[in-house]
């Protein structure tokens, strides 16, 4: 076999076991994760806005 095809096998491989190992553990953490209060939504929407300017700002400045 050609060397790209043992390359692509490879990261098959790798993110196969990246995905065994990670989703349990995602699972996990949904599960036992504080429920988001009140405050907690402006406190995500503030940087939020923040990035859609400055992504914004970026596009009309090319």
């Amino acid at each position: 076999m050609e060397s790209e095809t043992w390359l692509k096998i490879g990261w098959a491989l790798a993110l196969g076991a990246m995905l065994i190992f990670l989703l349990p553990r995602a699972s996990y953490m949904l599960k036992n994760s504080p429920r988001a209060g009140k405050g907690d939504w402006g406190a995500v929407l503030i940087p939020l806005t923040l990035v859609m300017l400055v992504v914004v700002l970026l596009i009309v400045a090319v």
